[in-house]
């Protein structure tokens, strides 16, 4: 079995080689490092170890405390009943004198043990250093002893040589040899010595430069100051007693927690001893304890962290395109009042929940020192409509015609003549016009044709910006001329700018009368060729069929001079042209390809609406797979019925087509909100800007045609630098429902004058919040309207002298001041108009009159040639022979003449 030795023990019980040597010394055995250790002398150091330890965890001192307390409890029946508490505590601390003396005994060990090191390396260095210098003696003499020998062994071959010369020559050569040699070994000798010395002063440098930064650095450890003593009580006091003591905190909390529960938030008296926070408790254990850690204390996690901040927070605020008061406040962290405050100050009243714009909200948000992002809303639309395969070329595609007329003018029959002549006679019968569009076939080319009665369908895609239609055929009859609902059609067609071709129609009747056409369409300048004007003039009977071929070739003229051209392949887009909810079909509708090839299965997202293509039908009814550009088509599977207008694009993703019209219908919801109090008459000088000429937008209509001509040219002479009356539309007749959404589009009021609106037409009116107003008076009408815009107008102001006083003697009162005594030589003088003091005919003071007296008696009004006490509002500089100026200041309102 080896034998332990003491290095091998202290190695084992990670203890230093010194310190277990001490210990074997305190207990009587006497051992090196390299001594064995027997089991019997670890037996022995180890009951010297517990004895040793035992004596010093006496030390301890145990202290226990009662505390007694009356607390009072609400009882039944509203009294009370006083309950006796008695708190013990126990509380143990620890020597310090013991502690004391082991740091003590601690420090000692370690001073004795940096003695020895240091004692050590002392004679480490100075054993260095002979070795050093033996070292380089015994190599000089070394050397010299090879080189002496070397020169010898020399000499002796020298003298071999040399044995046949004369004597005296070689003793000559050999006493010069001789002297050489002797020189040559004293100035090896002297090298060496010199080499040896710097070796050894080389040697010593270095280890005195080893010794001194050792020494540094030790005396930066030995002379370093004691840190502040931060330990608490947790650290001091003993694991039990710190037990002990937590414990009996958690009881005394529990059972005042149990307390506070019974009594239901009842406040504690002021003499009731457990108001004692723990808090408190913990400062009186430091104050106990004493030292150094009661000043450095740290602060209980039950106080208030929150500091006001000590400058204004920026943030980053995100603004969408539209957003309430309230929403922004938010963003801010500020409360809705002071946004409604920074609003008002630039000029624009808002409640807390009302939607403003991007740009007003950037606005109060810089001028409150945020930064502000825009964020688009529609990212995902733009992305979605981005992600489509739309890089076909470009193809010449068939114009898309609409027909536009008076009812009676023939549109009807022209449209069943070329339906009944172009298409082939076996599907003759079997055509329903039902989808409101078609194509034929003619020589030329292909032609597609919508049938929009009413109008309805044309204006909404105006309105909506959707331009579906290349060229309008307007048909007026030869032998009746123009009619307001063929002026109706003009400007529908000026507003969608769409080349215009006329097809006076009825040419075959005795009556007719082309030429008279011509000149009273030119009054709303649509010009005849041949007058060198750019609208095309054809001849037709639908009758008789006269004309028809030249129609069809006039269209496909003005088309190939529009260059109409259009992606053929990839992924397509339209616009729709009906839309209805078929009650064993669902939502149906009829769409018109402008690009693209619009395949079945496809995923459209159509409006607020979006599906899959689950089946296509054409005009004829008949299934189809797909459907190219100019193509009308019937599609069914879309979630809901589209507005006619609505683009209709083919997606690649079901998911991302939902999210967007789902975001189209919250985007048309508040933007329907944010517009509810625009194109309200009253509010037109609310968004009239600064600087801009307000313009006042009217759809007008009328019972006849000269009521028309006469209140037009009246509200028109009405128009002034600041605010303009334009009439975007005009006629004869009921106002329907092509007029109230020329309006809504336009921005318009709808005035009528002895007409009514019928109810589709009110429908739009109530959707749309377009003002709408009746009168039967044309003097009525126009006073309104000038009473409107004269409210657009800026208010003047004007300053009217109702009364002059001269003053004759001034009196001292205690209340007022200076009090001039008056006559009034002038008008009336009414107490707390607003005065004027004069001197010399100089004004001198501006002010208010603020007492007004006759004898001793206060009166509102002193008449002319009366006398007076007038008091001067904060003016006291009142002399003999002023005059004081009474006046009033009146609102005179603009108008428009």
């Amino acid at each position: 079995m080896t034998d332990v030795t003491v290095k091998s023990l202290a190695a084992e019980i990670q203890t230093p080689v010194d310190r277990l040597v001490q210990q074997f010394a305190d207990a009587g055995i006497r051992k090196s490092e390299d001594d064995a250790v027997s089991q019997q002398e670890k037996e022995t150091l180890l009951s010297h170890l517990n004895r040793e330890h035992g004596q010093a965890g006496s030390g301890k001192l145990t202290l226990q405390r009662k505390t007694r307390s009356t607390l009072n409890i609400p009882g039944t029946g509203g009294k009370s009943k006083s309950v006796q508490i008695e708190v013990r505590k126990k509380r143990t601390y620890v020597k310090g004198d013991a502690e004391a003396e082991q740091q003590a005994q601690a420090e000692a060990e370690a001073e004795a043990q940096r003695e020895a090191e240091e004692k050590a390396r002392r004679e480490a260095e100075e054993q260095a250093r002979r070795e050093a210098e033996q070292k380089a003696q015994r190599e000089a003499e070394e050397k010299a002893k090879r080189e002496a020998a070397d020169k010898a062994k020399r000499e002796a071959a020298e003298n071999e040589k040399v044995t046949n010369q004369p004597t005296d020559e070689m003793t000559k050569a050999t006493q010069s040899d001789k002297a050489r040699r002797e020189a040559e070994a004293a100035e090896l000798k002297r090298k060496a010595e010199e080499e040896a010395r710097r070796k050894l002063e080389e040697n010593a440098r270095r280890v005195a430069e080893e010794a001194r930064r050792l020494a540094e650095e030790k005396s930066a450890e030995w002379e370093k100051p004691d840190e502040e003593d931060t330990s608490d009580y947790h650290v001091t006091t003993s694991t039990h007693a710190r037990q002990a003591e937590d414990e009996n905190d958690r009881e005394v909390e529990g059972g005042r927690s149990r307390t506070r529960t019974t009594k239901a938030a009842r406040p504690a008296k002021k003499g009731n001893k457990h108001s004692e926070a723990k808090t408190d408790r913990e400062e009186a254990r430091a104050a106990v304890r004493g030292g150094k850690g009661g000043k450095h204390r740290k602060p209980s996690s039950l106080q208030q962290g929150f500091n006001k901040p000590a400058q204004a927070v920026n943030r980053d605020v995100i603004i969408g395109e539209t957003i309430t008061v309230s929403e922004l406040a938010n963003k801010m962290a500020v409360k809705g009042s002071l946004v409604i405050k920074a609003m008002m100050k630039m000029g624009a009243m808002a409640t807390i929940n009302q939607v403003i714009d991007q740009e007003t909200a950037q606005l109060v948000a810089e001028e409150m020192g945020h930064k502000v992002i825009l964020r688009r809303e529609n990212e995902l639309e733009e992305a979605v409509m981005d992600d489509r395969d739309t890089d076909a070329a470009q193809e010449s595609r068939a114009p898309v015609v609409t027909i536009m007329g008076h009812v009676d003018h023939g549109k009807t029959s022209l449209l069943d003549y070329i339906r009944s002549t172009k298409v082939a006679s076996g599907e003759a019968g079997g055509i329903t016009q039902h989808i409101g569009a078609y194509h034929v076939e003619t020589d030329n080319g292909m032609i597609t044709f919508l049938d929009t009665p009413g109008h309805a369908a044309f204006t909404a895609m105006r309105a909506r910006g959707a331009q579906a239609t290349d060229i309008v055929i307007l048909v007026v009859a030869a032998d009746d001329g123009v009619m307001p609902q063929t002026i109706e059609a003009i400007q529908h067609a000026k507003a969608a700018k769409v080349p215009v071709v006329v097809a006076v129609n009825k040419i075959d009747k005795p009556e007719a009368d082309p030429d008279r056409v011509k000149n009273e369409l030119t009054q709303y300048g649509i010009i005849p060729e041949e007058w060198g004007g750019e609208n095309m003039f054809v001849n037709v009977s639908a009758k008789a069929g006269t004309g028809i071929d030249d129609l069809l070739n006039a269209i496909l003229l003005q088309a190939e001079v529009l260059e109409l051209t259009a992606i053929r392949e990839g992924m397509a887009s339209g616009v729709v042209i009906e839309s209805f909810l078929d009650k064993g079909r669902g939502p149906v509708a009829t769409v018109l390809v402008r690009e693209g090839t619009l395949n079945k299965g496809d995923i459209v997202l159509c409006g607020f609406e979006y599906g899959r293509v689950r089946a296509m039908r054409d005009e004829l009814g008949r299934e189809v797979l797909a459907a190219g550009p100019s193509i009308p088509v019937e599609i069914l599977g879309l979630s809901g019925v589209p507005a006619a207008g609505d683009e209709a694009t083919v997606v690649r993703d079901e998911k991302k087509a939902r999210e967007v019209a789902l975001y189209r219908q919250g985007k048309f919801r508040e933007v329907k909100l944010a517009r509810q109090q625009k194109s309200k008459l009253e509010n037109m000088f609310a968004n009239m800007t600064e600087g801009e000429v307000s313009e006042l937008n009217i759809v007008l209509k009328s019972d006849v045609q000269g009521s028309v001509e006469a209140i037009s040219d009246s509200l028109l002479k009405l128009s002034t630098d600041e605010v303009k009356v334009k009439i975007i539309g005009s006629g004869v007749g009921g106002i329907t429902e092509t007029d109230a959404t020329l309006a809504a589009a336009s921005n318009a009021i709808i005035l009528g004058f002895n007409v009514r609106a019928d109810a589709s037409a009110r429908r739009v009116i109530e959707a749309e919040s377009v003002d709408l107003r009746y009168y039967s008076v044309i003097y009525n009408l126009i006073d309104e309207v000038k009473a409107a815009m004269s409210g657009m107008l800026a208010p003047e102001y004007k300053q009217q002298i109702i009364g002059l006083a001269e003053v004759r003697d001034v009196f001292k009162s205690p209340k007022f001041g200076a009090i001039a005594g008056c006559m009034v030589t002038e008008g009336n003088i009414k107490r707390h108009n607003p005065i004027r003091v004069l001197r010399d005919n100089v004004v001198i003071y501006e002010g208010e009159l603020e007492s007004l007296r006759r004898f001793k008696d206060d009166v509102n009004e002193v008449r002319n040639g009366m006398e007076c006490g007038i008091g001067v509002k904060n003016y006291n500089d009142v002399r003999v022979g002023d005059m004081i100026e009474v006046f009033e200041v009146i609102e005179v309102k603009r108008t428009i003449d």
